[in-house]
């Protein structure tokens, strides 16, 4: 297909004698290929899947897939950690299959955390089942199934494929339909683990305890059974989300194969300022360079924005060529129908180069890619590893190039690349005890099953809380019982994936009598993405937003062909509600409690698309602000006397952003899970206060961990900008400068007074 097709080994040995890419690239590391472990079939393997393995070439199982099966048939709950395409849909298709083949009426759910992975695994399963030449039924459940298929699946279907949303609002509080499945419920699957962390995972921790309730009150004790890529703390994942015990699978017996990484950092252009070229614009040359060779490349960007950016930017590669869609994006807000069809363009070759958000990071089948490209770290090691893995998913050689940007944590992982290639990955945080959340799922369990006396909820007591439903006027409570009295549905008022309970639809009216809906988006995303002005890309095409109705969430926009992005910003106003904790360190103050945060979007910037990005213009945002309650840790100082207003305020933005960079290094969080936001004079106690809060309606637990380790913290933060090589200040070390002050002295003053304290 490709005229000048090179391998990886062809390209890489160019690429060593070419001076302009080395003097950019800090490190080269090669990850040698590692054989298969393998281990026999199961002697009680039932001869229907030996048969359909043998038909697609297996004749071993890999060791986890074996230990997976005898777990599973000792009745014991377990998680399996493998890497990407090694196997671990045969950890619960076998035994889900084997327990159907000898009980008929034995059913299992299997849960995704998107639509597009179950439809994946419903292909690869029924394939399966083909082979095997047997009698069982499949089906994905979700809002897009039909609803003359829906009544069969909930009487028919041995295993039914849905998502967490579907499973809370569509299958639990209609439980009465499915009485088929819930008595004789044998598995509960739950793939992609690692996805169930922060604000989403403590709401799936919710409806999982509901959907035991449920399983309980039918008779039926299912198995649970977990996949994760690697995490940190798979075992604990698994058992604060399930509220059951897990054995633990970790040791892959898939073979893996040649892995070279690259870590780049673009060259500096300005020395002074240690401002270094955009990694968007080094991206889209690396990019460029692997196109001509015809290597089949996915490029990860960590936003909307820089996505449709680099496909604008790479389309150019083909723009001479009639219908030609060799190169695509892909990320959340496409349509479904759009992302099948991207995805099945990789796996049969006529897609040679996608850009995706963190959305193609899950297992979705996308073939054989031999390239990957990552725009700037992608916010933990999880990650990184995922994407790494959608290169080379067939054992073949694969390169992944990692492109640094000017961020603190960027420069630090480009010039430590042990942190990646050698550290532990993170920690997975969930709080199922945030009272919002636990309130929410319990009105859902109240309206699908009465509360006895002396039930409890999970591991919750919940009969204080459930009188203060009473109270409220949604239960009514009996001589044995608490029912559901109002006549509201309260899953479909809880969104399990956000704190915005609604998304905004986007509406293309180029041609006023053929409107389409080309998108959607959540609402916090929103305020700075589709307010009236904003130049939103689709697929490489440019829409400006004419009209945003913020009340009924939905955006217009009409195709327009303009030289520049939109970029906006969000003023954070911030109080403190209830101080928990609280630390007196010689001249600073440490405490944790609960904050109430007011996000208000402020004005936007009009940014050329050229090598620049100057800024060509400006507007204001008229979107109400929206609020969130939080747990936050603070720390309040006095500083010298001396300091003038501006030099304070240019000091705590500088400590700020140099903390908020290094916090992901010491509580294993996501760089976005958490804020770092200053205040010169914090209304509680009129002092400079520097407020870390996580970034979630209630918290979920990492401003805790924060408090614990802020004097480690702070040391680090202090030793990066001391030693970041500019003069006054970088986005490198203490972000962006407007000012000609010294800044970084003054953070580096504030940081070491700040560190000098907290070890009094």
């Amino acid at each position: 297909m490709y005229s000048k097709k090179k391998t990886i080994s062809e390209l890489l040995q160019q690429w060593r004698y070419d001076e302009e890419l080395k003097q950019n690239i800090q490190h080269w590391h090669t990850l040698e290929a590692q054989p298969a472990r393998c281990a026999d079939f199961p002697d009680k393997l039932h001869p229907s899947i030996k048969k359909a393995l043998n038909a697609r070439g297996i004749e071993q199982l890999y060791t986890h897939q074996r230990e997976a099966f005898d777990l599973a048939m000792q009745g014991q709950s377990f998680t399996a950690i493998t890497p990407t395409a090694s196997g671990k849909s045969y950890c619960y298709h076998l035994p889900v299959l084997q327990t159907i083949l000898h009980n008929k009426s034995a059913h299992a759910i299997y849960l995704f955390p998107t639509k597009a992975l179950a439809q994946d695994q419903k292909s690869d399963l029924n394939e399966l089942i083909e082979l095997m030449d047997e009698d069982i039924l499949s089906y994905t459940y979700d809002g897009d199934t039909a609803p003359g298929i829906r009544q069969k699946i909930r009487k028919a279907g041995h295993i039914v494929m849905t998502n967490p949303d579907m499973l809370h609002s569509g299958i639990l509080p209609h439980h009465t339909k499915w009485v088929a499945l819930f008595e004789n419920l044998k598995y509960i699957v739950i793939d992609e683990l690692h996805t169930y962390k922060g604000v989403f995972g403590s709401h799936v921790a919710h409806v999982l305890r509901r959907l035991q309730r449920i399983c309980a009150f039918y008779g039926s004790n299912p198995i649970i059974i977990c996949t994760s890529a690697t995490i940190r703390n798979p075992r604990e994942l698994a058992e604060s989300l399930t509220n059951t015990k897990h054995a633990l699978i970790e040791k892959s017996g898939a073979p893996v194969g040649k892995k070279t990484f690259i870590f780049y950092n673009p060259p500096m252009i300005h020395p002074t300022f240690g401002v270094r070229r955009s990694s968007v614009l080094e991206v889209r040359d690396l990019s460029t360079r692997l196109f001509e060779a015809g290597i089949q490349t996915i490029i990860f960007a960590k936003s909307r924005v820089r996505v449709e950016m680099l496909v604008t930017y790479l389309k150019s590669l083909t723009a001479k060529k009639i219908a030609d869609h060799s190169i695509q994006g892909y990320r959340g807000g496409y349509l479904p129908s759009e992302r099948r069809q991207i995805e099945k363009g990789l796996r049969d070759g006529s897609i040679q180069m996608v850009v995706s958000t963190n959305a193609l990071e899950l297992g979705v089948d996308i073939g054989q890619l031999q390239a990957c490209i990552m725009t700037g770290y992608p916010g933990n090691i999880a990650s990184a590893w995922q994407q790494a893995g959608r290169a080379g998913r067939r054992q073949d050689e694969a390169l992944i190039i990692y492109v640094a940007q000017s961020t603190a944590l960027d420069q630090y992982v480009v010039n430590h690349p042990t942190y990646l290639l050698g550290s532990e990955p993170e920690q997975a945080n969930i709080n199922p005890e945030n009272m919002l959340i636990l309130m929410s799922h319990l009105k859902c369990a109240a309206f699908e099953l009465p509360f006895s006396m002396d039930d409890t909820y999970g591991e919750f007591t919940v009969q204080e809380l459930l009188a203060y439903l009473a109270e409220e006027g949604v239960l009514v409570k009996t001589s044995t019982q608490w029912y559901w009295m109002s006549d509201r549905f309260p899953a479909h008022d809880i969104s399990l994936r956000s704190a915005a309970q609604e998304n905004v639809v986007i509406i293309d009216k180029t041609t006023p009598t053929k409107t389409r809906v080309i998108g959607e988006m959540d609402t916090y995303s929103a305020m700075t993405l589709l307010h009236e002005e904003a130049i939103y890309i689709h697929q490489g095409t440019q829409f400006q937003v004419e009209d945003l109705d913020w009340e009924e969430k939905k955006a217009y926009v009409t195709e327009v062909d303009v030289d520049y992005f939109t970029d906006a910003n969000l003023a954070v106003e911030l109080k403190v509600l209830e101080e928990d904790k609280v630390a007196e360190l010689g001249k600073a103050t440490i405490s944790y409690g609960d904050v109430g945060i007011l996000a208000i979007p402020t004005i936007f910037k009009k940014i050329k698309l050229n090598e620049k990005h100057d800024n060509i213009g400006s507007g204001p945002i008229n979107i109400p602000p929206m609020e969130m309650h939080t747990n936050a840790t603070w720390i309040s100082l006095n500083v010298p006397d001396n300091w003038s207003e501006d030099i304070l305020t240019e000091a705590l933005q500088g400590a700020a952003y140099a903390l908020n960079q290094f916090i992901p290094l010491y509580v294993q969080c996501d760089r976005s899970d958490i804020s770092v936001v200053p205040q010169v004079k914090a209304a509680h106690n009129e002092k400079p206060t520097l407020f870390i809060y996580d970034n979630y309606p209630g918290g979920i637990g990492l401003a805790a961990k924060v408090y614990d380790v802020i004097l480690s913290l702070t040391e680090q933060s202090l030793n990066h900008v001391r030693n970041c090589p500019c003069k006054k200040g970088c986005p490198s070390c203490i972000g962006a400068q407007d000012s000609l002050n010294d800044s970084k002295s003054y953070v580096v003053k504030l940081l070491g007074y700040l560190a000098s304290e907290l070890t009094k």
